[in-house]
């Protein structure tokens, strides 16, 4: 595994979450590969191998298509997130230009009367591709601790 790998996937986590809850929520996609995978799934399901998602994509095409939505199409109560990282462990892949990663999260959501509550909890699973100076996701699996998901799941986590 690369020296820089940590300091990398470290920063690629701290912008990714600034941009969900700062914006501009249009930049999200970037963090990914053209080709990437995302899913947003329950850890009881994640645990027995289910592939069903509360939200799934397999491009950034797909992510960018989300975006378009949630600000064109969408209806939804207005919302703001904070999010919260623990520390990522990473694991080395067969290649040096890869990572897996794994990063508790928990996320508040405060809502526009000012209310703010736990919205979720859990851990991104992910595998990043190293640049250089950077570090893109390929890969992130968005695994909830609960099994109970809130209906509003607009923003992405």
């Amino acid at each position: 595994m690369r020296d820089d790998a940590f300091h990398l996937v470290a920063r690629a986590q701290a912008a990714y979450a600034r941009c969900i809850d700062e914006g501009p929520l249009e930049s999200w996609p970037e963090f990914f590969d053209d080709e990437c995978f995302y899913q947003v799934t329950t850890a009881d399901n994640h645990r027995d191998g289910l592939e069903a998602g509360l939200i799934w994509a397999d491009s950034r095409g797909m992510l960018t298509d989300r975006i378009s939505a949630l600000r064109e199409a969408n209806v939804y109560e207005r919302h703001t997130y904070r999010h919260l990282l623990g520390q990522p462990h990473l694991t080395p892949t067969a290649t040096t230009e890869e990572v897996d990663s794994e990063t508790p999260f928990l996320v508040v959501r405060t809502t526009r009367d000012g209310t703010s509550d736990i919205f979720a909890t859990g851990r991104y699973l992910d595998r990043y591709r190293l640049g250089a100076d950077d570090a893109h996701l390929t890969r992130r699996v968005v695994v909830c601790d609960s099994s109970r998901v809130d209906t509003l799941l607009a923003l992405p986590l």
